[in-house]
């Protein structure tokens, strides 16, 4: 049942495994896990799979990746795997009237959305993830990020250009910029995980 409603993206099944390598020293045992901007709901569902001691959150502000969200969930049956909420990054001072109950998130995960949004995007990903926070809990960011003004790979300067053309709005992001821009919502330097295929896991955490 739902079945037609299940989206697939290629990458999650290339970079599931190395994610969750990355993430699980950086995340608490135990707590909740908020995803922002979840898509399919894939990595929500294989992380709830995989980390049975937290309780995996996912997010979308699109109709129909919730709905993906919710058939990759009932086909699962996961008990520590909630239903999608409808959180918009770019709109952090409406998160509240997304998110159930008064218990803060222990961790905030964000997987190839900044690139991929226009930069409101990931102002509004750092203002709601400040909010949201306690003092030494991640927010962890995973995509590919120029460093130094330059790509790090020719395939991910191919990967801008068409995004870009896309849509101007878009783009990889500079690691500085984004790291300013944590730094401006209490966030410290981020720890720096390299990753397959020219990608970078960041894990920032609040002051």
């Amino acid at each position: 049942m739902m079945t037609d409603d299940k989206r697939h993206a290629p990458a999650t099944l290339r970079n599931r495994q190395p994610l969750l390598e990355a993430l699980r020293p950086r995340l608490p045992e135990t707590g909740l896990l908020l995803e922002i901007a979840s898509g399919s709901g894939e990595h929500a569902l294989f992380l709830a799979a995989n980390l049975p001691g937290l309780i995996i959150q996912p997010s979308d502000p699109d109709g129909a990746a919730r709905a993906s969200i919710r058939a990759w969930a009932a086909e699962a049956a996961l008990p520590n795997l909630r239903p999608p909420l409808a959180i918009n990054a770019t709109q952090p001072d409406k998160w509240s009237d997304e998110w159930p109950g008064s218990a803060a998130p222990d961790a905030i995960l964000c997987v190839n959305m900044i690139h991929i949004a226009p930069w409101q995007a990931a102002i509004g990903l750092f203002t709601g993830a400040g909010r949201l926070l306690s003092p030494g809990a991640p927010l962890l960011l995973y995509g590919p990020y120029r460093r130094d003004g330059r790509h790090t790979a020719d395939s991910n300067a191919a990967f801008d250009a068409d995004l870009r053309a896309r849509n101007p709005a878009w783009g990889v992001r500079d690691l500085e910029t984004v790291a300013e821009l944590a730094d401006s919502q209490g966030f410290g330097a981020p720890d720096i995980i390299q990753m397959p295929a020219n990608n970078l896991t960041l894990c920032f955490r609040r002051r």
